[in-house]
This record gives structure tokens, C-alpha cells and sequence, in this order.
């Protein structure tokens, strides 16, 4: 890369595609494997485990595939300080006495 400046919007969506693509990839084979798994040795333990290994990776690949890039250190930061500021005044009220 000849400058520091961040990839654009385009390589990043590729990136992410791939990275999702490459995840959601596993799955297929998990199923293969698990079919092939219960045809040699006959137990469904082992097939329900490859199987239940394969479940969650399309919420993994959806993870990965929206995280962004890290923040650079060059990049500004949002806070505004807004909350530094009180709500209410803290300064003495007269109270009246009846």
C-alpha cells in the first residue's frame, strides 16, 4: 500500500464476502462429513456432534463478515465530553419555612 489511507468502502465489502463466503463453506462439508461419519462407523453421537459443531456458523460468519476494520489511531474519537457537563446545579436554594 503506498499511503496509510484506509481501503475503500469496495475492498472492504469484498473482504467481508469472502470472509462470510469462506465460513458459510464449512458447513457443506460438516454435513458430507457427518453423513460419511454415520455410514462407516454407524453411530449417531458422532454425526449429531459434527452437525452440532456446524450450527452456529452461520451466526459466526455474519459476526465476522459485519465487524469492521480496527480503528486506526489517527481516527477521531466521538466523544464530546457531554457528560462531563452537570444536569442539575448543585449550588444552595432558599427554602421557604410555613
Amino acid at each position: 500500500m503506498i499511503t496509510e489511507a484506509a481501503p475503500s468502502l469496495d475492498q472492504q465489502h469484498r473482504a467481508r464476502v469472502k470472509r462470510y463466503s469462506i465460513l458459510m463453506g464449512f458447513r457443506i462439508p460438516c454435513l458430507v462429513l457427518a453423513a460419511v461419519a454415520y455410514g462407516l462407523w454407524g453411530n449417531a453421537l458422532i454425526s449429531l456432534a459434527i452437525i452440532g459443531v456446524s450450527i452456529p456458523l452461520p451466526w459466526i460468519a455474519v459476526l465476522v463478515a459485519n465487524d469492521r476494520p480496527p480503528r486506526s489511531k489517527d481516527e477521531p474519537s466521538r466523544w464530546d465530553g457531554r457528560r462531563d457537563a452537570t444536569a442539575i446545579e448543585s449550588r444552595p436554594h432558599r427554602s421557604i419555612d410555613g
